[in-house]
Protein backbone atom coordinates (compact mmCIF):
# COMPACT_ATOMS: atom_id res chain seq x y z
CA UNK A 1 0.00 0.00 0.00
CA UNK A 2 0.82 3.56 -0.66
CA UNK A 3 -0.50 6.93 0.72
CA UNK A 4 -0.87 9.43 -2.30
CA UNK A 5 -1.05 13.05 -1.42
CA UNK A 6 -1.17 15.54 -4.42
CA UNK A 7 -2.28 19.24 -4.91
CA UNK A 8 -3.98 19.82 -8.31
CA UNK A 9 -3.69 22.92 -10.21
CA UNK A 10 -4.50 24.55 -13.47
CA UNK A 11 -2.18 25.05 -16.39
CA UNK A 12 -2.02 28.92 -18.04
CA UNK A 13 -0.26 28.84 -20.76
CA UNK A 14 2.35 25.76 -22.79
CA UNK A 15 5.80 27.25 -21.65
CA UNK A 16 6.02 23.76 -19.45
CA UNK A 17 6.26 21.97 -22.75
CA UNK A 18 9.89 23.37 -22.84
CA UNK A 19 10.76 20.68 -20.21
CA UNK A 20 8.34 17.90 -20.52
CA UNK A 21 9.01 14.46 -21.24
CA UNK A 22 7.34 11.88 -23.70
CA UNK A 23 4.02 12.06 -22.90
CA UNK A 24 2.46 8.67 -22.60
CA UNK A 25 -1.16 8.00 -23.58
CA UNK A 26 -3.60 6.85 -20.60
CA UNK A 27 -7.08 5.56 -21.19
CA UNK A 28 -8.76 5.13 -17.42
CA UNK A 29 -11.88 3.51 -16.94
CA UNK A 30 -13.76 3.73 -13.47
CA UNK A 31 -15.38 0.28 -12.21
CA UNK A 32 -16.91 1.41 -8.84
CA UNK A 33 -16.59 5.04 -8.49
CA UNK A 34 -17.69 7.00 -4.81
CA UNK A 35 -16.64 10.13 -3.18
CA UNK A 36 -14.12 7.77 -0.79
CA UNK A 37 -13.98 5.33 -3.07
CA UNK A 38 -12.84 4.15 -6.55
CA UNK A 39 -11.65 1.15 -8.30
CA UNK A 40 -9.36 2.16 -12.16
CA UNK A 41 -8.49 0.26 -14.24
CA UNK A 42 -5.62 2.04 -16.93
CA UNK A 43 -3.99 1.34 -20.27
CA UNK A 44 -1.08 3.13 -20.79
CA UNK A 45 0.08 3.81 -24.37
CA UNK A 46 -1.60 0.67 -25.71
CA UNK A 47 0.72 -1.67 -23.97
CA UNK A 48 0.29 -2.48 -20.22
CA UNK A 49 -2.36 -1.93 -17.78
CA UNK A 50 -2.72 -1.53 -13.89
CA UNK A 51 -5.79 -1.71 -11.76
CA UNK A 52 -5.87 0.45 -8.79
CA UNK A 53 -7.86 1.20 -5.79
CA UNK A 54 -8.46 3.93 -3.93
CA UNK A 55 -9.37 4.77 -0.66
CA UNK A 56 -9.84 8.87 0.89
CA UNK A 57 -8.55 9.42 4.17
CA UNK A 58 -8.62 13.74 4.09
CA UNK A 59 -8.79 15.95 1.24
CA UNK A 60 -5.66 15.44 -0.28
CA UNK A 61 -4.48 12.03 1.42
CA UNK A 62 -5.72 8.40 -0.09
CA UNK A 63 -4.27 4.92 0.27
CA UNK A 64 -3.77 3.46 -2.70
CA UNK A 65 -3.30 -0.10 -4.02
CA UNK A 66 -1.83 -0.40 -7.89
CA UNK A 67 -0.98 -3.78 -9.56
CA UNK A 68 -0.16 -4.58 -13.03
CA UNK A 69 -2.73 -6.83 -14.89
CA UNK A 70 -2.64 -8.23 -18.25
CA UNK A 71 -3.47 -5.54 -20.81
CA UNK A 72 -5.94 -8.27 -22.52
CA UNK A 73 -7.67 -7.70 -18.87
CA UNK A 74 -7.85 -4.65 -18.61
CA UNK A 75 -9.62 -4.01 -22.31
CA UNK A 76 -12.31 -6.68 -21.03
CA UNK A 77 -12.81 -4.02 -17.69
CA UNK A 78 -13.31 -1.80 -20.22
CA UNK A 79 -16.90 -2.71 -20.81
CA UNK A 80 -17.78 -2.25 -17.29
CA UNK A 81 -16.89 1.13 -17.48
CA UNK A 82 -18.75 3.69 -15.61
CA UNK A 83 -17.19 6.60 -16.93
CA UNK A 84 -13.93 6.75 -19.35
CA UNK A 85 -10.86 9.38 -18.73
CA UNK A 86 -8.39 9.86 -21.78
CA UNK A 87 -4.86 12.11 -21.01
CA UNK A 88 -1.55 12.26 -22.60
CA UNK A 89 0.62 12.27 -19.28
CA UNK A 90 3.70 14.61 -19.55
CA UNK A 91 6.62 14.77 -16.64
CA UNK A 92 8.44 18.06 -15.97
CA UNK A 93 10.71 18.82 -13.35
CA UNK A 94 10.33 22.12 -11.53
CA UNK A 95 12.73 23.01 -8.88
CA UNK A 96 14.05 19.50 -7.91
CA UNK A 97 10.12 18.47 -7.95
CA UNK A 98 8.31 16.31 -10.59
CA UNK A 99 5.16 18.02 -12.01
CA UNK A 100 2.80 15.65 -14.05
CA UNK A 101 1.07 17.28 -17.08
CA UNK A 102 -2.41 15.81 -18.29
CA UNK A 103 -3.44 16.70 -21.34
CA UNK A 104 -7.05 15.48 -21.66
CA UNK A 105 -8.82 14.19 -24.95
CA UNK A 106 -11.87 12.30 -25.66
CA UNK A 107 -14.92 14.61 -23.60
CA UNK A 108 -12.28 16.44 -21.73
CA UNK A 109 -10.34 18.02 -24.38
CA UNK A 110 -8.92 20.95 -23.74
CA UNK A 111 -8.54 20.92 -20.75
CA UNK A 112 -4.63 20.94 -18.65
CA UNK A 113 -4.05 20.01 -15.14
CA UNK A 114 -0.86 19.54 -12.93
CA UNK A 115 -0.11 17.08 -10.42
CA UNK A 116 2.33 17.14 -7.57
CA UNK A 117 3.03 14.29 -5.10
CA UNK A 118 4.07 15.16 -1.22
CA UNK A 119 5.77 13.67 1.58
CA UNK A 120 3.29 15.33 3.15
CA UNK A 121 0.35 17.80 3.51
CA UNK A 122 2.10 20.91 4.65
CA UNK A 123 4.83 20.44 1.62
CA UNK A 124 4.59 23.63 -0.37
CA UNK A 125 6.95 23.14 -3.55
CA UNK A 126 7.90 25.99 -5.41
CA UNK A 127 5.37 26.56 -8.13
CA UNK A 128 6.38 27.60 -12.01
CA UNK A 129 5.49 30.50 -13.74
CA UNK A 130 2.76 28.07 -15.84
CA UNK A 131 0.96 27.58 -12.68
CA UNK A 132 -2.65 28.71 -12.47
CA UNK A 133 -5.16 28.10 -10.06
CA UNK A 134 -5.12 25.36 -7.31
CA UNK A 135 -7.86 23.28 -8.10
CA UNK A 136 -7.05 19.96 -5.12
CA UNK A 137 -10.23 20.15 -3.28
CA UNK A 138 -12.74 21.05 -6.40
CA UNK A 139 -14.23 17.98 -7.03
CA UNK A 140 -15.31 18.91 -10.23
CA UNK A 141 -11.68 18.54 -11.34
CA UNK A 142 -11.27 14.78 -10.18
CA UNK A 143 -11.01 12.37 -12.78
CA UNK A 144 -13.60 10.41 -11.16
CA UNK A 145 -16.25 13.34 -12.12
CA UNK A 146 -14.38 13.81 -15.27
CA UNK A 147 -14.89 10.29 -16.12
CA UNK A 148 -18.45 10.52 -14.80
CA UNK A 149 -19.54 13.67 -16.72
CA UNK A 150 -18.94 14.65 -20.42
CA UNK A 151 -17.38 18.55 -20.85
CA UNK A 152 -20.57 20.15 -22.02
CA UNK A 153 -21.24 20.57 -18.26
CA UNK A 154 -21.84 24.25 -17.57
CA UNK A 155 -20.09 24.03 -14.39
CA UNK A 156 -16.57 24.31 -15.42
CA UNK A 157 -14.44 25.89 -17.45
CA UNK A 158 -11.40 24.11 -19.02
CA UNK A 159 -8.64 26.26 -18.18
CA UNK A 160 -8.74 30.17 -17.04
CA UNK A 161 -8.09 31.26 -20.72
CA UNK A 162 -8.40 30.00 -23.69
CA UNK A 163 -3.99 30.40 -23.59
CA UNK A 164 -4.41 27.60 -20.84
CA UNK A 165 -6.29 25.28 -23.45
CA UNK A 166 -4.38 22.44 -25.60
CA UNK A 167 -6.61 22.22 -28.80
CA UNK A 168 -3.83 20.39 -30.63
CA UNK A 169 -4.59 16.96 -31.89
CA UNK A 170 -1.17 16.00 -31.80
CA UNK A 171 -1.32 15.42 -28.00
Amino acid sequence: MAIEIERKFQVLDDRWRKSASAGSALRQAYLIATKNRTLRVRTIDAERATLTAKFRRDRMRREEYEYAIPYSDALQMFEFALGIVEKTRYQVRYADHLWHIDVYSGANSGLVVAEIELRNCWDDPPHPKWLGPEITENPLYSNRALAMRSRTSTEMSPSPSPVGRSDSTTD
